[in-house]
């Protein structure tokens, strides 16, 4: 039988290792695995097969196309014509629109970072099963995110 669970990194999970040895568990029997934290790199280009949720395309696209058509109407009035101004406003909506979108994400992903830095460890141990409300007890005890029992057969 296998008893599985989730720690954070802390001196919990020393100490509750410590206990379970205690009970009478051999330390060959306990596994503790880290996990890893998922890179979350931002793309530029979003594809239809791959997207996080996170394109500077979009709002690029909207401003470009909201500041173009201000500058193809003002065209008419100011100097240089529609065409000059319907185009100048559309590279000005398209780089505006990219460095909010750039900085937002940004921002928000500095403080999710800060947020989720936590690193989570999992603990397998193989013990018997008389010892299975011991070590379920033990692992609570010592905060365990999680406890999950397998029973092999």
């Amino acid at each position: 039988m296998y008893v599985v669970a989730t720690f954070q990194h802390s001196k919990n999970i020393e100490m509750s290792i410590a206990d379970i040895e205690n009970i009478g568990l051999e330390n060959n029997k306990i596994l503790v695995l880290p996990l890893d934290k998922r890179n979350n790199k931002t793309k530029i280009f979003d594809s239809i097969y791959d997207s996080n949720g996170q394109s500077y395309v979009d709002l690029a696209a909207i401003l470009g196309m909201v500041f173009m058509l201000l500058g193809a109407i003002y065209g008419f009035v100011l100097e240089w014509g529609p065409i000059l101004w319907a185009l100048m406003g559309l590279v000005l909506g398209i780089l505006l629109g990219f460095f909010i979108r750039y900085f937002y994400n940004r921002s928000k992903y500095h403080v999710q970072v800060k947020v989720d830095s936590r690193t989570e460890l999992v603990v397998i141990i193989n013990c018997a099963e008389h010892q299975e409300e011991k070590v379920k007890e033990t692992l609570w005890g010592h905060v365990a995110f999680e406890v999950a029992i397998y029973r092999n057969g």
